[in-house]
């Protein structure tokens, strides 16, 4: 039985969400500490962690249509504000980027199982 039989589950995307915002905060302090080189991993690390901040705070993950939409909406959005990022526009595509895999895992019901800090690039 693969994960899109067995039903949206919104504490397994909460935990999910959690455990990603825990991982990009050590892949900026992490960044951080490399320094100038680093720069694009920090700006990539702070994208995946305001689109996770954004799906949580917005309390749609009970809800697979509801989740969809939202992530939807911010995709729509026309700018991400953050502060701290090297490279604005870097940045606000690593967003997009960030959301368009969101959405595919919300769409497939895939991938809110892996909770590991290294994921894959699907």
């Amino acid at each position: 039985m693969n994960d899109a039989a067995k039903g949206w589950d919104g504490d397994q995307v909460r935990r999910w969400l959690a455990s990603r915002i825990e991982a990009a905060r050590l892949d900026q302090a992490a960044a951080d500490r490399r320094g100038y080189a680093a720069n694009d991993d920090y700006d990539l690390a702070a994208a995946e962690e305001w689109v996770c901040r954004a799906l949580q705070a917005g309390g749609h993950a009970d809800d697979q249509a509801a989740f969809a939409a939202q992530v939807k909406a911010l995709l729509a959005r026309e700018d991400y504000p953050a502060t701290g990022v090297h490279d604005d526009r870097r940045y606000e595509r690593n967003v997009r980027a960030h959301l368009r895999k969101v959405a595919k895992m919300t769409k497939a019901n895939d991938g809110f199982a892996n909770t590991l800090r290294y994921q894959s690039g699907k």
